[in-house]
């Protein structure tokens, strides 16, 4: 089996209940990048679905970083949830155009559909074609997602699958390209829950079973920012799975 590459970050890095926790008390929040960088090697910068940045932002971003270190850009709402994937083709052009601004520590795209996206095929598919050759996964919101066609959509295009654990989802081990991607959303309360030593320790198995199953490259956030739960939590699980040592 080819060894896979694993990333495991936080979603966000921009937290103002993190100083003191991790950021130290008197770091300005201008280094904060560079320090969460010293961690760990991804981030998921859900900050690009709330609103647009300047090209040079992006650029600013990528020269705070090590070369080994990967972005991962959550795609606007105005394509996802005001759109719902429907004559975005401008906006998500533009989109991909930034995300190559990050230079080689751009890894992917997270394509986050609403809960009330209309659920049909077409749609989804014409959105994937028209990221082109942009590294994509897609989150789903929505149960009926889960079916064999969508799968086959999203294997013909080569975009990851998100596997979501929150209290309203469980762990899919879906494997549509050679990346795989586990969203941490907090597995008994949405943001807020500290993930148990157990838990971690099914974390890690699923990600195993992913990468045994072709996902050479294994993404995984942690979205439980609160009290700084998530960057706890990513460094076990970095214990756990790239030095091999279990939780207890």
């Amino acid at each position: 089996m080819k060894q896979s590459k694993i990333y495991i970050g936080t979603s966000g890095w921009n937290y103002d209940d993190w100083k003191g926790a991790f950021y130290p008390e008197r770091m300005g929040r201008a280094k904060w990048l560079a320090y969460y960088a010293e961690h760990f090697n991804t981030v998921e910068v859900n900050a690009t679905f709330y609103r647009s940045f300047q090209d040079s932002v992006f650029k600013r971003w990528a020269d705070q970083v090590p070369e080994d270190f990967r972005f991962v850009l959550k795609a606007p709402r105005l394509i996802t949830h005001r759109k719902y994937l429907s004559g975005a083709d401008n906006e998500i052009a533009d989109f991909c155009r930034k995300a190559k601004l990050i230079r080689d520590r751009f890894g992917i795209v997270l394509l986050q559909l609403a809960p009330n996206t209309p659920i049909e095929t077409g749609r989804l598919d014409s959105a994937l074609a028209a990221f082109g050759d942009t590294r994509v996964a897609v989150e789903f919101r929505d149960d009926r997602w889960m079916t064999v066609e969508v799968k086959t959509i999203l294997e013909k295009r080569s975009v990851a699958f998100c596997a979501a654990d929150s209290p309203k989802t469980h762990i899919m081990e879906w494997v549509t390209a050679d990346t795989g991607y586990i969203r941490l959303h907090g597995r008994k309360a949405w943001y807020s829950h500290r993930y148990t030593d157990s838990e971690l320790n099914d974390i890690a198995g699923h990600a195993r079973s992913m990468m045994s199953a072709g996902a050479h490259t294994m993404y995984i956030f942690f979205n439980n920012d609160y009290r700084g739960y998530a960057i706890e939590n990513a460094l076990a699980l970095n214990k756990i799975l790239v030095f091999g040592t279990p939780s207890y």
